[in-house]
């Protein structure tokens, strides 16, 4: 199961241990049958509403992993895991959805596990803003951040936890920290692609509604790289 450059560099930043491995909305589970491989004693859960797409995954894990019992595959709602059914390190992955839906489910798991430590990695498609401003409102820390272009399209990484136990972790930003630091010259000229085409589309909008962007657009213009 060959993964492109964005789960890739999502597989990458799952770095720790963990118990539970939950790949929501997972589609292929390509990310997910990446971490069965790589976190050998992570169980993963893939997630999706989706039946037939479950069905399908189910098959194929399956054929691929017949030995491995570490998986399930669950036809659920991301917001109503069981999470703590479970003991051990959590990691909720929700990816390749909008940010709005993704702050919904944010909103539900931490409210309904409130004193559970909870990592998650996010991957929104839409509406980044909007969820950095959630997870400051909820006092969420930041592990790390990554920006990825893949297909002429970007994309936000962030993992973060609900606790933060070291009092060592940095507090999320409303328009990244790490997110814009390079170690190439292709990486760098992303990070400028990226923070002009931001800048353009909030300024698009504030032209007709200025009321509702202008200090997204201030926020955007602070940004060096």
């Amino acid at each position: 199961m060959k993964i492109g450059k964005r789960l890739n560099q999502l597989h990458d930043m799952v770095n720790e241990p963990y118990d539970h491995i939950w790949d929501c909305c997972c589609d292929h589970g390509l990310l997910g049958a990446a971490l069965l491989n790589s976190q050998p004693t992570a169980h993963i859960h893939f997630v999706d509403v989706v039946p037939t797409l479950i069905d399908a995954l189910s098959n194929r894990l399956k054929l691929h992993f017949p030995e491995n019992y570490r998986w399930e595959a669950v036809c659920m709602d991301a917001g109503q895991l069981p999470l703590a059914t479970y003991s051990g390190r959590h990691l909720v992955i929700i990816a390749g959805i909008g940010g709005d839906l993704m702050m919904d489910m944010l909103s539900t798991l931490q409210g309904k596990n409130p004193d559970l430590t909870l990592d998650f990695l996010l991957c929104p498609v839409h509406h980044q803003y909007a969820l950095r401003e959630l997870l400051i409102a909820r006092q969420f820390k930041l592990k790390e951040e990554k920006l990825v272009e893949e297909n002429s399209r970007f994309y936000e990484m962030l993992l973060v936890t609900t606790h933060d136990d070291s009092n060592t972790l940095p507090d999320v930003t409303r328009t990244g920290s790490r997110l814009w630091l390079s170690d190439s010259d292709a990486q760098r000229k992303a990070c400028e692609n990226y923070l002009a085409n931001t800048l353009a589309h909030y300024q698009r909008i504030q032209r007709g509604k200025p009321e509702q962007v202008s200090d997204i657009v201030t926020a955007y213009e602070q940004v060096r790289i």
